[in-house]
């Protein structure tokens, strides 16, 4: 009998690994990318690349940008990993590779490397996991991957992403290159570049309040510190 992992199984994995509590403003964040790369991974098709890394550790390090203590985001990363039975290590090594290369290339060539367009001897094995993706070959289309292919394309060339037009063009390259879903390859990224504003606000705002919680403490502490004590008000009668 072949026993498929639960959410639940996955969800204790993760906390067995990660005992301290994680911040609000990032709790969410952690419970939705466990879940989703919980359902991606017990699927039938579902095969490891080292886009998918990518997708997985930007997504990660993006939305929890300033977490604190450093230390603890590490611990968390790791638990996220280990809790779907994988290694966090081989993550970090296939993503860094990634972004190692993109570095080397401007947008155009990226893009066109990632179509199948054009080749480099020293990724030949990683352009063999787009190859066997474009024939089907077990895969499972995932948002995460997606987010791993779009995070190349902005490593290699900031403006190019930047743009909606130009933007909107490449994914629709790389969806017809690699026969992904056009419109959910799309959306995917819209949803993505959205909820990353939307969290560097929630990340600024809380960041304001605590500026000002603590102005205000200063301001009380200044103010105790102006005070007369009775010690030196019956000094001052006395004179």
């Amino acid at each position: 009998m072949n026993n498929i992992r639960t959410v639940s199984d996955t969800k204790k994995a993760f906390y067995n690994s990660h005992t301290r509590p994680i911040n609000s403003i990032y709790n969410r964040v952690v419970e939705e990318l466990l879940v989703e790369m919980h359902l991606i991974s017990v699927n039938a098709n579902y095969s490891y690349n080292p886009f998918y890394a990518l997708g997985i550790v930007t997504a990660f390090d993006r939305f929890m940008e300033g977490y604190s203590p450093e230390q603890d985001k590490i611990s968390i990363f790791n638990a996220l990993i280990q809790a779907q039975e994988e290694e966090p290590d081989k993550y970090r090594a296939d993503a860094k590779g990634l972004e190692d290369l993109a570095r080397q290339m401007s947008g155009k060539d990226m893009l066109s490397w990632i179509c199948l367009s054009t080749d480099r001897d020293d990724a030949q094995h990683l352009q063999d996991n787009l190859r066997a993706i474009s024939d089907h070959y077990k895969f499972k289309y995932n948002r995460l991957f997606v987010i791993g292919l779009f995070t190349l394309l902005e490593i290699a060339d900031t403006e190019l992403v930047k743009e909606e037009q130009q933007r909107t063009e490449a994914i629709k390259e790389i969806s017809q290159a690699l026969n992904l879903p056009e419109e959910k390859s799309l959306k995917d990224i819209e949803i993505y570049r959205s909820n990353l504003e939307r969290i560097i606000q929630a990340r600024s705002a809380m960041e304001d309040t605590l500026m000002a919680a603590r102005k205000k403490r200063e301001k009380r502490s200044l103010e105790k510190g102006n005070i007369p004590t009775s010690t030196s008000k019956t000094s001052n009668n006395s004179n």
